[in-house]
């Protein structure tokens, strides 16, 4: 048994498989955020992924071929655009938390799903991909969703949650998430006729480790007993790191496949997701203006899943 090569539209299922992992893994790291604070419940992510990730280059080896495969270089061009992408989703990670911790839990996702025209711009500086007439459509559409899902329920109060701290955490969050879009992008652009499975694979192997260093160092100096906080809450934190492992397998194998707008386009399918953990999980009510929000951000997803 071989992996399959993957076809044009392969992206779709794989982003949306993603998005679902990563909703999982934002509801285990919201959980962890109380006992272990920020930090340390950002680096389960990476440190209890590093596992998974590691298992699934080998099954990607195994079920490749490694004498067929073309294995790619580590040049230093491709470790600069991952390094940056690493680094800015290990940020992007940390301020989502804080942001989910002002509000709750789908708004705020929300707020960092404002990275869609981020990373539209992003592209076009760092990468020069244009995005098409029906990706700029379904980015507008869908982000004036997420403007409905941000604003506050209280009338007149709009102006005052946009100054408040989700409101920066989320924005924040959102143009390191852009900038680790990108930054993968250009990662896998520097591995041309390499299986998009082995570029997922690797590249996420290789940018958890170095999450996880980074972190996992400057908290060992910072705060050594928070380690064995982490080692005690193994349970939770191997959900979380499982399905983050696994939904950023399926995003750097989705941008090996398409421009990083796109793919982060259609991942807006994760604040779908994300409404239903919000009722189900934490029994959270949607208000008439973001149940329009969800639909403006379900007619953005249908709109990008259209080019394929």
């Amino acid at each position: 048994m071989e992996l399959p090569a993957l076809a044009s539209w392969a992206w779709i299922p794989i982003v949306v498989g993603a998005a679902f992992m990563q909703t999982i893994r934002n509801a285990a790291q919201r959980s962890l955020v109380t006992d272990l604070g920020t930090l340390a419940a950002t680096l389960v992510r990476f440190l209890y992924g590093l596992p998974f990730a590691l298992l699934w280059l080998l099954l990607v080896i195994v079920f490749s071929g490694a004498g067929a495969m073309a294995w790619p270089d580590l040049s230093p061009t491709y470790l600069a655009w991952l390094g940056g992408g690493a680094i800015s989703q290990l940020a992007a990670t940390a301020l989502l938390l804080l942001a989910m911790k002002q509000r709750n839990f789908i708004v705020g996702v929300t707020f960092s799903k404002t990275e869609v025209l981020q990373v539209g711009l992003f592209g076009v500086v760092a990468l020069q991909e244009l995005p098409t007439v029906a990706a700029a459509i379904a980015m507008v559409v869908a982000t004036l969703g997420v403007v409905l899902l941000s604003l506050p329920r209280e009338p007149g109060a709009a102006l005052a949650n946009w100054r408040g701290n989700a409101a920066w955490f989320g924005l924040a969050s959102g143009a390191c998430f852009a900038l680790a879009s990108v930054g993968y992008r250009g990662a896998a652009l520097q591995w041309p006729g390499v299986s998009a499975w082995l570029v997922g694979a690797l590249g996420v192997l290789l940018a958890q480790l170095l999450q996880t260093v980074l972190l996992g160092g400057w908290l060992w100096l910072r705060q050594p007993g928070i380690m064995a906080a982490i080692g005690r809450a193994w349970r939770l934190s191997t959900v979380a790191g499982a399905m983050g492992a696994m939904a950023s397998i399926g995003w750097m194998t989705a941008t090996a496949l398409r421009p990083a707008v796109d793919v982060r386009t259609l991942g807006l399918v994760e604040v779908l997701f994300s409404y239903l953990v919000s009722r189900r999980l934490f029994r959270e009510k949607i208000s008439r203006k973001e149940l329009a929000g969800l639909l403006l951000v379900g007619a953005g997803v249908l709109v990008i899943s259209a080019q394929w």
